[in-house]
């Protein structure tokens, strides 16, 4: 009997849903159909249903997938001992998704299926709900620290800030002309200015602002 290689059957995994995603992303989910997905991964239709049973399958893996890098993300992020850099590490690293040109398309398309597939929504909003529960614990221990604004109820600003990361997707659907890079500077901004106080508007003289909002004196 053949023995398999779990790290390459991984890699391959992880492949054919990297070209899956963009097949969903370009044409939809209803028009991808499984030869594209095929073609894109270079791979024959029995090696794809040897990893998936069917383009469902496949469609769910990639959301599964997201799931298992958000628990990765969280878990790296609960190793930091500063909770404030644990949490720019969250949000920074989930903004990413911004300059990912697939990312606004794939958000759009599982929203229109999670409508009609109760199992997938499930899923989805597992993946959102470890985010921000994971926002939850992080912002609780960023306020008993000290290191952001004490006012802000852990909760409440896990929720917000886990819609100010989504929301900039349907933005750049809508406004093609966007340059990404640029409304990701901006997001990081108001992401911190979100947890931290009003910054003045200029340092104290011969200070400095560090772009994490730290104040610096003279």
């Amino acid at each position: 009997m053949r023995t398999v290689d779990p790290a390459k059957h991984e890699a391959k995994r992880r492949a054919i849903l990297d070209a899956a995603a963009w097949c969903f992303s370009e044409k939809g989910f209803e028009k991808t159909t499984t030869a594209e997905i095929c073609r894109t991964a270079g791979i024959s239709t029995g090696s794809l249903f040897h990893y998936f049973p069917n383009k469902r399958a496949v469609f769910v893996g990639i959301f599964e997938q997201d799931g298992d890098e958000t628990a990765a993300l969280i878990a790296a992020a609960h190793e930091l001992e500063d909770p404030w850099e644990a949490i720019l590490h969250v949000l920074f690293t989930v903004s990413e998704q911004l300059l990912n040109p697939m990312a606004a398309r794939l958000v759009l398309e599982v929203a229109a299926q999670c409508a009609r597939d109760a199992e997938l929504a499930e899923l989805v909003q597992g993946n959102d709900r470890a985010l921000r529960d994971a926002l939850i614990g992080l912002v609780r221990r960023a306020v008993d620290a000290g290191r952001i604004d004490p006012g802000l109820d852990p909760k409440t600003a896990a929720s917000w800030l886990v819609a100010l990361i989504d929301a900039p997707l349907s933005r750049v659907i809508l406004e093609p002309d966007l340059d990404p890079a640029a409304e990701l500077a901006v997001l990081k901004v108001l992401l911190i200015r979100f947890l931290r106080p009003v910054l003045p508007i200029s340092p104290p003289a011969g200070g400095r602002v560090s772009d994490t909002g730290e104040i610096s004196p003279g």
